[in-house]
């Protein structure tokens, strides 16, 4: 495609008017455009013309795999029986491995490999869950990584130390004892975050395997994946490895952190590590999701001091004594209250009443002058960016209860906290201005209609200045 005219789009300021666009940019804006010889033309019929989406958080890798692996939670799986079906009639890969995803405790408890295996004991079986944050494998899978002689401390144990079956964040561990296998393609990822007007992501992998990172410019490269990707987790000293900025190739963000649930680092150690990072010219992104995480990387940074663009993951638990903290540290958030859509009910009985206002917010942080943007978290949370926005206005669970109501965002706050530029995450949206990158997506229906009722189903067509229009 040389040249696309765009004819009568309502623009981010309520005008509209025809856009050229020419070399993957936007070439000209004007009321009425006239046609070039041999220019594609595209009737708009007053759709809104918007930046494409940013989804500020999710797992590239993750999420191909998570789509050709077995679910073993809620909403497909929801008890003991169920599961003992779905792993029964699970495809294996090439290797005989069943693959699952999506666990939860209320399918069948606190499982482990004894558990496992009064269910599937004759074929290797890992089982992610939901929380991204566990692997759970049966006998035979744990006898064929070794897993008894095993020394990372995610490996939980019995009291005589034989191992429970359970991988506590270990997922790099766990990855180069598998058979080995290539990274998943990621053609399909790419071509369903077209379908929802996503014209780049930020890639939160932590400490992202340099197999991985050839991959995934490898599909940029091909136009495989033509949307444009951030990536977190990039080692330190990675600024200068030749992974330059540029529509074809990664670029290189701030140095993720996680505080894992499951073990928080000594404070020394987290101070330290944000100084390297912050030495090596890199903001942080710190995964952190609940109370003791949020403090303990609020002391930390107050020691290492902040420097502009950290900012913190997921912030799932936010106490209100907390707000003025992360303020006046400057740091951003990127937040996901998909969750509250997709799970919100399990946090209305598992999580104490008083603590439901500081689940996922959203309003107050913004109120307090933070920089708040969207994301999924995909695959662990909904990857439609249109249901997260309803989420953030909403906040209803799925049996309808409304968590927080205080938090709602207005529609357009909630849109435009996915219109900001990847490496900015939070700042103001972007816009269709002369000269900027055509990444674009364009509405059924102007602004107004479509946010009245977010969906994505009002996703016409997605524009990338790196490629062609999906069909």
């Amino acid at each position: 495609m040389v040249s696309l005219l765009l004819r009568d789009a309502e623009l981010d300021d309520g005008r509209r008017a025809d856009v050229r666009i020419t070399a993957g940019r936007i070439a000209e804006i004007a009321p009425a455009l006239p046609r070039r010889p041999g220019e594609e033309t595209l009737d708009c019929r007053g759709g809104a013309l918007l930046p494409g989406l940013v989804d500020h958080h999710l797992h590239l890798h993750a999420l191909a795999a998570h789509q050709r692996s077995t679910p073993c939670g809620p909403p497909a799986v929801r008890d003991t029986a169920a599961l003992g079906e779905a792993l029964a009639e699970a495809a294996p890969d090439e290797h005989g491995w069943i693959r699952g995803t999506g666990y939860h405790e209320t399918v069948a408890g606190d499982l482990d490999a004894a558990a496992l295996d009064r269910l599937h004991p004759h074929r290797p079986v890992r089982i992610q869950h939901r929380s991204g944050a566990l692997w759970i494998l049966n006998t035979a899978a744990a006898t064929a990584i070794s897993l008894a002689h095993g020394d990372h401390p995610g490996i939980e144990r019995h009291a005589n130390g034989t191992p429970t079956g359970r991988l506590w964040r270990a997922d790099g561990w766990l990855r180069t004892r598998l058979p080995r296998t290539r990274p998943p393609g990621l053609a399909d990822i790419g071509h369903q975050l077209a379908r929802f007007g996503i014209t780049a992501v930020t890639d939160a992998t932590p400490d992202v395997a340099p197999g991985a990172l050839a991959a995934i410019t490898a599909d940029m490269e091909t136009g495989a994946l033509p949307q444009r990707v951030h990536l977190l987790g990039a080692p330190l000293g990675a600024s200068s490895d030749g992974t330059s900025p540029g529509p074809r190739r990664p670029t290189i963000g701030p140095y993720k952190i996680v505080l894992a649930d499951s073990g928080l680092p000594a404070l020394d150690d987290l101070i330290e590590l944000i100084r390297a990072a912050h030495t090596d010219g890199r903001a942080v992104a710190v995964h952190a999701v609940t109370r003791e995480a949020l403090v303990l990387l609020l002391v930390a940074l107050r020691e290492a001091g902040p420097r502009p663009g950290d900012r913190i993951e997921h912030a799932a638990v936010v106490p209100r004594e907390l707000i003025g903290d992360i303020a006046a540290l400057g740091l951003r958030v990127v937040t996901q209250p998909g969750f509250l859509a997709d799970r919100g009910d399990d946090y209305a009985r598992d999580v104490p009443a008083d603590d439901h206002a500081d689940l996922y917010r959203c309003r107050s942080l913004t109120d307090a002058g933070i920089l708040l943007a969207l994301s999924s978290d995909a695959p662990y949370g909904p990857l439609d960016p249109w249901a997260v926005i309803a989420a953030a206005v909403q906040r209803k669970t799925p049996l309808g209860d409304m968590l927080a109501p205080e938090e709602t965002l207005t529609p357009a706050a909630a849109l435009n906290a996915y219109l900001g530029p990847p490496e900015d995450p939070g700042e103001p949206p972007r816009r269709i201005r002369r000269g900027e990158p055509a990444d674009l997506v364009l509405l059924h229906t102007g602004r107004a209609t479509a946010l009245a009722d977010p969906t994505s189903d009002l996703v016409r067509m997605t524009l990338m200045g790196t490629a062609e229009p999906p069909e």
